[in-house]
């Protein structure tokens, strides 16, 4: 199970921290995304880490202003947030890739990703 916190109502430039909380200590193992869904619009892929962070990708919409970090000590996954703009306001959502678990192989598509938080959501105000 995950369960994503950290959301809200931020003003444009503004910063959050997204936190993804694993109720399994094998999520750590796993590649772990975060994806989002714009209001009215399809899930779109936001960043994501293989089980050490060794291995990250972005949408480039968010490269450069956003962060995936993992604590695999503590099973959590974070995606700061900076120079937030309105168009990065949606529900925000992580999730966990366990086919390739202590891998370097990372997915950026939602379809490997096998288990998914409810969502928290992020608003940003122009």
């Amino acid at each position: 199970q995950l369960v994503e916190s950290g959301g809200g109502l931020v003003q444009a430039g503004g910063s959050l921290r997204l936190s993804c909380a694993a109720s399994e200590g094998s999520f750590r193992r796993y590649a772990m995304g975060w994806f989002r869904q714009p209001p009215g619009k399809e899930r779109e892929f936001v960043a994501a880490s293989n089980w050490n962070t060794r291995t990250t990708y972005y949408s480039e919409s968010v490269k450069g202003r956003f962060t995936i970090s993992r604590d695999n000590a503590n099973s959590a996954v974070y995606l700061q947030m900076n120079n937030l703009k309105a168009e990065d306001t949606a529900d925000y959502y992580c999730a966990a890739d366990p086919r390739h678990p202590y891998s370097d192989y990372v997915s950026m598509g939602a379809e490997h990703y096998d288990y998914w938080g409810q969502g928290t959501q992020v608003t940003v105000s122009s």
